[in-house]
């Protein structure tokens, strides 16, 4: 599975097309998810892959923990994704765990 960059209109329609399918917003958690899964690997193959343990990823996966947007371009580099978007999504995470009615995007500079 790979995330493609999308230019205004057409990824707000990609992302609520998601989350229709998903029945909730999209998480960095759920991205990783759809990847493993995509890719056939149990959670230890990914999180090796990832550099971290089958219980962080397991806890990343079911939003129990956040990750830095740091750690999500490492993820996105070492999955061969945007690392704009896995950027994004760690931060509309944070967003939203604060109660935040908030939208964020990400530019590359």
């Amino acid at each position: 599975m790979i995330i493609r960059k999308a230019k205004g209109k057409a990824r707000r329609e990609a992302s609520k097309y998601l989350e229709t399918l998903m029945g909730g917003p999209l998480t960095l958690g759920a991205a990783l998810s759809g990847l493993r899964e995509a890719d056939e690997r149990s959670l230890a193959e990914f999180a090796k892959v990832l550099g971290v343990s089958r219980s962080h990823l397991c806890d990343i996966e079911q939003g129990r923990r956040a990750v830095s947007p740091e750690r999500a371009a490492r993820f996105a580099r070492a999955l061969r994704q945007s690392e704009a978007q896995f950027v994004r999504l760690a931060l509309q995470d944070q967003v939203r765990g604060a109660g935040l009615r908030l939208t964020v995007e990400v530019k590359a500079a």
